[in-house]
Parts: C-alpha cells; sequence; structure tokens
C-alpha cells in the first residue's frame, strides 16, 4: 500500500454506524417525548394563577467527536428550561385578597401555619382566608408576613424565621391603644387677655377658666376609654398658655392630672411658631393609668412650623376645625386592604383602620433556577442562589396589586406552533429506527 493511500474500511464499521443511527433515532423520539410533555404541561395550566411555563431547547450528544471516514451518530437530549422570571398579564379581581406582584420577587409562603413548616415562593396570590382566618391561596400555602406593632413598625432582619402567617381573625373583639391625636383649631386673635394671675396646672384645677378647650376620647391597651383636655389661655400678643390634662385627674398617675404645659407662640401672620412655644405641648405623651391597663405614647399631630394645618390664630371665634384619634374596641372586619407597598389593614365596621401586617417580597440572583414544587410554588435550590427578603419596591423588588390576579405567562399560540414541531420531529426520528431497520435486514440477507 503506498504512503496516503486510504485504509480500507472495516467491515463491523457499516453495522455500528447503523446501531448507531438506531440509538440517535431512539433519542430523538425520548427528546421529542420529553419536549411534548412540557407543552402538554403548558397548555394545561393556561388557566393557572402565576403559572410559569417551561420552553424546550435541545442539546446534541455526541459519542466520537473526530470526524472519519466512517461516523458514529450520538444524538439528541432535550434541555428543558424554566421561564418563571417572565412574568404574566394582571388581571383585575373581584376580591380584595387577590394580590399579584407587578415586578421581580414572590410572595413568602409556609406549607403550614406552623412557624417549622417548609418556607416556599409562590406568585400565586390567589389568597383567602381559612377557617380559622389564616390567608392560603388556593394551593393550600400560607401567606407570611411582619407583625406590625402599634405604631406600626417591624424589624426585617432577613431571616424569614421572623415572618408568621398572615392572620387578621384575631383582631375581632381586641382592643388597640390610642396612639395619635390630631385636630385642626383656630383661637380667636382678637381674644381679651387674660389679665389675673396664672400657674401651670390652674386650669387642670378649675381655678382658672381657658379661653379655648376641647376633649378627646383616648383609649388605653385595654379598650376603656379616657378624657383627655386641650386648653388654652391667651396671656399676651401672638401667646398662648396651654395645658394637656385628664378629666378626672384620677385617671393618670401624674399630680393634679396634668400630663403637659407651656406656652403656645403664633408667628404674626396667624401660623404657628413651634420654635417659640414649649416642646412638650407636641412631644408624644407618656400617659400612665392608674387601672394598670397598658398604653403607647400618643403622638400630637397639631401643626407644623410655620404652617396652617394645626393650630392657628386669626380673628374669627375660637373653634375645632377638624380631629381625629385612633384606638378603641375593634369589632367585626368588614374588610381588608393591602397597598402598593405591601402593608395589610383591617377595616372595621366602625370605619377604623389598623395597620396589622407588612408582607415581605423575596428575590433571587436567577429565578429561572429555583426547584419547582406540587401547587405552583417554588423552593431554594443551588442554582438560584439565597432569597433577598424585603418590603415591596425596595431593592429591585417588585410592587403588590391588591384585587389582581397574574394569568399564566404561556402563550397558547406558541404552544401549538411547538407541538406541530415537536410532532413532525417525533415522526421523523420514528422513520430513522424504521429506515434502519430495512437496512439491517438487507445487511442480515447478504449470507443468503
Amino acid at each position: 500500500m503506498q504512503a496516503g493511500d486510504e485504509r480500507p474500511t472495516c467491515p463491523r464499521r457499516p453495522l455500528l454506524s447503523l446501531f448507531s443511527a438506531l440509538y440517535a433515532g431512539v433519542s430523538g423520539l425520548g427528546a421529542k417525548s420529553s419536549a411534548m410533555a412540557t407543552v402538554a404541561d403548558n397548555i394545561t395550566n393556561i388557566n393557572t394563577v402565576g403559572y410559569k411555563g417551561v420552553t424546550t431547547e435541545f442539546r446534541t450528544l455526541v459519542t466520537d467527536g473526530r470526524l472519519r471516514s466512517s461516523y458514529s451518530a450520538g444524538g439528541v437530549a432535550a434541555a428543558p428550561q424554566a421561564l418563571i422570571s417572565k412574568q404574566g398579564l394582571l388581571q383585575a379581581s373581584a376580591s380584595e385578597t387577590d394580590l399579584g406582584i407587578d415586578g421581580a420577587g414572590f410572595f413568602v409562603v409556609r406549607t403550614g401555619s406552623d412557624r417549622d413548616a417548609d418556607i416556599a415562593f409562590t406568585r400565586a396570590g390567589s389568597f383567602k382566608p381559612d377557617l380559622d382566618g389564616f390567608m392560603r391561596n388556593t394551593s393550600g400555602f400560607y401567606l407570611q408576613g411582619w407583625r406590625l406593632d402599634a405604631q406600626g413598625q417591624f424589624v426585617n432582619t432577613g431571616n424569614t424565621n421572623a415572618l408568621e402567617p398572615v392572620r387578621l381573625s384575631e383582631l375581632t373583639g381586641s382592643a388597640a391603644p390610642t396612639t395619635r391625636v390630631q385636630f385642626r383649631a383656630n383661637l380667636q386673635s382678637d381674644q381679651v387677655p387674660f389679665a389675673g394671675t396664672y400657674a401651670a396646672g390652674n386650669m387642670a384645677a378649675g381655678t382658672v377658666t381657658p379661653h379655648f378647650q376641647r376633649a378627646f376620647d383616648v383609649f388605653d391597651s385595654q379598650g376603656s376609654a379616657h378624657r383627655i383636655n386641650f386648653a388654652y389661655l391667651k396671656t399676651g400678643p401672638n401667646t398662648w398658655r396651654s395645658e394637656i390634662y385628664a378629666v378626672p385627674a384620677s385617671d393618670v398617675t401624674a399630680a393634679g392630672g396634668l400630663l403637659a404645659s407651656g406656652t403656645v407662640a403664633f408667628n404674626p401672620d396667624g401660623s404657628l411658631n413651634l420654635a417659640g412655644s414649649t416642646p412638650a405641648l407636641f412631644a408624644p405623651l407618656s400617659v400612665s393609668w392608674t387601672n394598670g391597663a397598658g398604653s403607647q405614647p400618643i403622638n400630637l399631630a397639631l401643626g407644623s412650623n410655620g404652617g396652617l394645618d394645626g393650630l392657628t390664630q386669626f380673628g374669627a371665634t375660637s373653634s375645632l376645625i377638624s380631629s381625629s384619634v385612633d384606638g378603641g374596641l375593634l369589632g367585626n372586619i368588614a374588610s381588608v386592604e393591602v397597598s402598593k407597598e405591601g402593608v395589610v389593614s383591617a377595616i372595621f365596621e366602625d370605619g377604623t383602620a389598623r395597620r396589622v401586617f407588612q408582607l415581605p417580597i423575596a428575590t433571587f440572583q436567577n429565578p429561572d433556577g429555583l426547584n419547582r414544587l406540587t401547587g405552583n410554588a417554588f423552593a431554594v435550590s443551588g442554582a438560584s442562589g439565597s432569597a433577598a427578603i424585603n418590603t415591596p419596591g425596595a431593592l429591585g423588588a417588585g410592587t403588590i396589586a391588591a384585587n389582581t390576579l397574574e394569568a399564566s405567562n404561556v402563550d397558547l399560540a406558541q404552544e401549538f406552533t411547538n407541538m406541530i414541531r415537536f410532532q413532525r420531529a417525533y415522526s421523523a426520528s420514528s422513520k430513522i429506527i424504521t429506515t434502519v431497520d430495512d437496512m439491517l435486514q438487507e445487511l442480515s440477507n447478504l449470507k443468503r
């Protein structure tokens, strides 16, 4: 044989090539079957709230990467890819507890109402209260949130152990202490100043009659009502003396029932002069009730410096313009409101509202790497990275849309197109098998 001449083909290589083609056809059947399974799953979940579709890509299988005079077929394998990060269309809902996420992130849920139940993440926001008042979606996952204190505050440690199931029914028949008193009032500018002798506590003791006073009922932590009086006495141009005291004085431990006293000053234009006023008259009131009930500092919203949003001094008769006081006994819950920032508020039959929970949003570096769970939920995996727990709208997290549900992100037209593609490819792979079978039959006939 001369140098450079090609060696004759080994007789068994054609047989090996035929078998490799046979196996390639089988791999094609398996890959297209898996691809058709994803299409079936996508189509059957077209109406599943928050469902995230799966698309199928394919990768080659190579038995020998070197190209020679004979070739050994490898085949193909299916490579399903989750479309978890692709958002579905937000659709309006009639239920006030149906929630959608506009943007990235997931609701944090648990598989049970206990704190040791497994954590999961979902975009299926069809939450409804169950028999025990817990908010659950149609898959039985319990919505988690931070419970707010009396001031509406919470601490985000970034740990899911600080979250608890959202439950509002426990508020029915309970009480909330007063934490805020707000009012607007005008003090008559041409009021004749008080000419007698005044000392702090005189108005509370009844020895000096104020030019204007207004009483408000506030509530302790047990829901008991207490009356607090705001009294004002003009002592000079743009200057009033004020006292805040309990009626009766025996309701509080402060001497004479006096909670705060001092001077209220006004600017020449009738606006409030906070710089010239006594700070204690505008600072939160710390009240200790003699009945032993707990209390929260009562924030006073009586106006801003140089503003007309609280106390003012004009020529009109001294009068109250508007006021609001929170707290009291809580009746039955009439409705639930969820803000786009994720604050859950209970609205009671008497029209009062109480902020109860803050909903978190969990985000991931690679949401498409999450593990899928039964019930349209997801679990953390090594490919997804750990969860970042933040308030809605913070650090890339989406905002919450109430009365809204996220539809499936599946494109039905695309799925039907894929169905045709995979069916044709499946038929072609089966044709490879039947053709190779005919060729093997011809090979076996050579011995005849």
